[in-house]
């Protein structure tokens, strides 16, 4: 089959292309115009790299699959990448018209909605039985300083969707430890959002995740995720996780599933209270960034993803589903992010940690979720991106 990937600037991609490559199905790499050195153009893996016109970029897309229906006589399997992508092929108009010319297989427009919005996403998890974390709500008619004055404090505060106010990982939200520091957060939030940010107790236990693929409403294959490692320290993305056997995590990402019917990706995160016990926190509806774990722990969830978009398009010449691997246990991270965390844990006098980044450098069981002998171009043109800057 031909599989269609974009935004393929984004590490993550890697991972899908890298996949793909090894079970012999034609790669074609896209990206927008203005974006330069994209990681998959450079990558043994791509076996056509397109650049898309940046203010015609979903004609052209479109067309691309077009021609490429025309070319093979059957739709490509199309992979969107970025969220900004899979929003727009998600909406109503969008999706009907890319149907007649490649094979989707994304959530729609309102899942992406309801999974994006913390708010609701909590409020599904409580109907269901599922753990969240103690939400805190300013009444009507508080003042900010008489609402800061009850809270337990530490408590998180996020904006409900702060991936749409554009907001990377480590800054959709921030850590309060008293009224102090509360107050201009719960401001800061509010007037970027235009609304009140969400105010959690904050759960000093370990994150977890659980990254599925969904195919109307049942889990087709998961991944569970352990974060060993952060960066920022202060709390962001994995710099370095466990791939781990979380039953629960699984049976709690597929009650969510099922309740939505939903189909595509999806990373639930999660976060232990003081007794281990996991809590829902958010939901990441597209490809998360420890995504490359599905990878090095075997999961085939890329295949899985584009032989079913594949055989959307192409019902009547459908592809078998290969058999659903169990991920094997191993720990993976991103060389540079983890050697910056170490420094932020040695900082803070967190001399185990630092250390552990070091003595996991040495261990070659440990991969890398960027860096592969064989397609080093990718990673030697990030390293030399990250140096520039």
């Amino acid at each position: 089959m031909t599989v269609i990937v974009t935004d393929v600037h984004y590490r993550m991609s890697l991972a899908v292309l890298r996949d793909l490559h090894e079970a012999g199905h034609r790669l074609i790499c896209c990206e927008r115009e203005g974006i330069p050195a994209p990681l998959g153009f450079s990558s043994t893996a791509a076996d056509e790299t397109v650049t898309l016109p940046a203010e015609t970029w979903l004609d052209s897309l479109y067309h691309l699959c077009e021609q490429t229906t025309a070319a093979d006589s059957e739709k490509p399997a199309l992979l969107p990448v970025g969220a900004d992508t899979l929003n727009t092929l998600a909406q109503p108009e969008t999706r009907q018209r890319f149907a007649a010319v490649c094979g989707l297989w994304i959530p729609t427009a309102q899942q992406l909605d309801d999974f994006n919005s913390k708010a609701k996403v909590a409020e599904l998890a409580q109907s269901l039985g599922l753990p969240v974390p103690a939400a805190h709500v300013q009444r009507e008619g508080e003042a900010v300083t008489t609402f800061a004055a009850r809270l337990p404090y530490p408590v998180v505060v996020k904006p409900l969707c702060g991936e749409k106010l554009g907001l990377s990982a480590s800054q959709r939200y921030a850590i309060a430890r008293d009224m102090t520091a509360f107050v201009p957060l719960y401001e800061r939030f509010r007037q970027l959002a235009g609304e009140p940010p969400l105010v959690q107790t904050y759960l000093p236990g370990g994150a977890l995740g659980c990254s599925v693929l969904a195919d109307h409403g049942n889990v087709v294959t998961a991944v569970c995720h352990r974060r060993v490692r952060e960066y920022p320290v202060s709390g962001g993305p994995s710099a370095c996780c466990d791939c781990i056997d979380a039953p629960q995590l699984v049976d709690m990402a597929a009650a969510m599933v099922k309740a939505t019917q939903y189909t595509g990706l999806a990373m639930f995160e999660f976060k232990e209270d003081g007794d281990g016990k996991p809590h829902l926190l958010e939901i990441n509806p597209r490809i998360w960034g420890t995504y490359p774990l599905t990878r090095r722990s075997g999961s085939r969830m890329s295949l899985l993803w584009a032989i079913l978009a594949h055989n959307e398009g192409n019902p009547d010449k459908p592809l078998p589903l290969p058999p659903v691997p169990k991920p094997q246990p191993c720990r993976m991270h991103f060389t540079a992010s983890d050697l910056c965390s170490a420094v932020g844990y040695a900082k803070r006098g967190q001399w185990g940690r630092a250390l552990g980044t070091v003595g996991d450098l040495l261990r070659p069981a440990v991969k890398d979720g960027l860096w592969e002998w064989g397609d080093v171009k990718p990673g030697l043109l990030y390293y030399r991106s990250l140096l520039r800057r």
